[in-house]
């Protein structure tokens, strides 16, 4: 095992990968940007290196400082996290070209699974089942008979994309090339890269993932799968296992069954991920692979009394794996949910210093964040500020601990997501576990309709003195109502073009172009 590594990595998850390196008696190197001197993660390191100024191409994907740090304090391995340099085949070659030990996959089965042509090819001569769409990336004068070909609705998908990026539903002819064009402009900021592709829209699918880990010696097992159906932006929001709700249990063991049998396919090692989409008929179809540990792991070590983070490490030195796949065990449910630094009304990203915190917690809680009186949330990253988690005996339980954990939960000097969460989790179709990839559009309209509704009611406030301002309340939840409405008109604006680009202010400038833009096509 490894004695010290360096986490390329900031934020909550770079905290959590220092948990487990704390409790095994690994060294940690941290790096930060100028922006995170006084940031968690290089608080709890036992050592920091600067790497460069706040854009992530000068410090967190600047793969020459990043070696550099590693070399010099002397870290045997690097631990990517999630994002960033996670999922980059060449950083990955360098770490072996320089002697450092890459805590992950093979580069080559990541360029391969990272690619979604190639993957979806791999997933076929694999025998998973995979989605209509084309073999090849598709070039705009071909378009249209493509499209015509596959039939509406479908998706264009960025051929490199991931993290939800790079992704756009058409429903009809008119649609097509100006979403193509915009998708590849997107794709293009994001990855580098402009080559896209078409797939079948499932609507109203169930998206199933499973957990696998690999290791060096040929074993490969799976830790059971993960619904990430709540989604917004196509970006999950809201995570549980198990699926039991969902799946009978033929179609669980299907499902867990085709992700282990591709990642033999592909003589996978270290953590891994294989999505599906699963039809309301039980159809399961391969969706992609993250080669990467994901930002839901956590429910998943929950329910199964495993680190996922210690088992990377442990493949990585060269290790076997401690279990078999009969030794793997559930106990119980876990449901997360992501606390985003937004506008719980508009929708707005929001950003500033957080000047008083209270974090949930329990038994059976589980707050895997970064944050701290005094820390600044930003627009330069990735702008997810918490992951609230849940354990319980059964589902229900489950349902009751996180919602009372998001009770609990206060943050003062940013506004948060926390309310949208609230409601997302007491729909009546979350809660029956009816749910699918199409409900949070419909889950948001129902919340824009409540705000609305507010204010046709007239509820009124109460101004500094105590007495009833009905007229100034009223006035601006009126105005706040509208900003959700219009905010909420589009589902995707022109990109911003950006070399440094960052998925979070391109959202946020997005929904601000929305604002101001045509407000009569529904929000999908």
């Amino acid at each position: 095992m490894f004695t010290k590594i360096l986490i390329a990595n900031r934020g909550e998850i770079a905290c959590r990968i220092i948990r487990t390196c704390q409790r095994l008696g690994i060294k940690t190197v941290a790096i930060y940007s100028t922006v995170d001197q006084g940031a968690l993660h290089v608080q709890l390191a036992d050592e920091a290196y600067l790497v460069g100024e706040a854009p992530p191409h000068d410090s967190y994907l600047n793969m020459a400082k990043i070696l550099d740090a590693a070399k010099q304090s002397g870290a045997q391995a690097i631990h990517p996290g999630y994002g960033f340099l996670s999922e980059n085949a060449d950083f990955t070659r360098l770490c072996q070209e320089s002697g450092v030990c890459f805590v992950g996959p093979d580069p080559d089965v990541m360029e391969k699974m990272g690619d979604k042509l190639r993957s979806r090819k791999l997933a076929r001569k694999a025998g998973l089942p995979i989605l209509p769409g084309t073999d090849g990336a598709i070039a705009n004068e071909c378009a249209a008979t493509k499209a015509w070909e596959l039939g509406f609705p479908l998706m264009v998908k960025a051929a490199e994309g991931g993290g939800g990026i790079g992704i756009h539903i058409i429903e009809s002819q008119e649609e097509l090339m100006p979403l193509i064009d915009r998708t590849r402009k997107v794709a293009e900021s994001a990855f580098g890269s402009s080559r896209l592709f078409f797939e079948r829209y499932l609507k109203d699918a169930s998206h199933i993932e499973v957990q696998v880990i690999g290791d060096q010696h040929g074993n490969l097992i799976h830790l059971h799968e993960r619904d990430c159906s709540v989604q917004r932006r196509n970006q999950k929001l809201v995570e549980e296992t198990t699926s039991t709700a969902k799946l009978t249990p033929q179609l669980r063991r299907r499902v867990c069954n085709l992700a282990t049998k591709l990642g033999k396919f592909i003589g996978y090692t270290s953590t891994g991920t294989v999505e599906f989409l699963v039809s309301a008929d039980g159809t399961v179809f391969f969706l992609e692979m993250n080669t990467r540990l994901q930002v839901e792991h956590g429910v998943t070590e929950m329910v199964t009394g495993l680190d996922l983070v210690e088992l990377q490490l442990l493949v990585a030195a060269g290790e076997p794996l401690p279990i078999t796949q009969d030794e793997v065990s559930v106990n119980g449910h876990a449901i997360e949910v992501r606390v985003y630094p937004e506008d719980p009304e508009t929708f707005m990203p929001d950003s500033g210093e957080i000047t008083d915190l209270h974090q949930p917690e329990g038994e059976h809680i589980r707050i895997d964040s970064a944050l701290c009186n005094g820390y600044t949330v930003g627009l330069d990253y990735e702008p997810l500020m918490a992951k609230i988690m849940a354990w319980g005996e059964d589902r229900n339980q489950a349902i009751k601990t996180l919602q009372r954990a998001l009770l609990e939960f206060r943050i003062a000097g940013v506004k948060c997501n926390v309310p949208l969460l609230r409601d997302v989790l007491a729909t009546k179709e979350f809660i029956a576990a009816t749910h699918h990839t199409g409900s949070m559009p419909i889950w948001i309209e129902e919340f824009q309709t409540r705000i609305l509704n507010k204010c046709a009611n007239g509820k009124m406030g109460k101004n500094e003195n105590g007495h009833k301002n009905g007229q100034e309340n009223g006035e601006r939840e009126i105005a706040a109502a509208i900003g959700v409405s219009m905010a909420l008109a589009l589902k995707s604006a022109q990109p911003l073009d950006t070399t440094a680009f960052s998925p979070w202010r391109v959202y946020g400038r997005r929904e601000q172009l929305l604002s101001r833009s045509m407000g009569n096509r529904g929000w999908r």
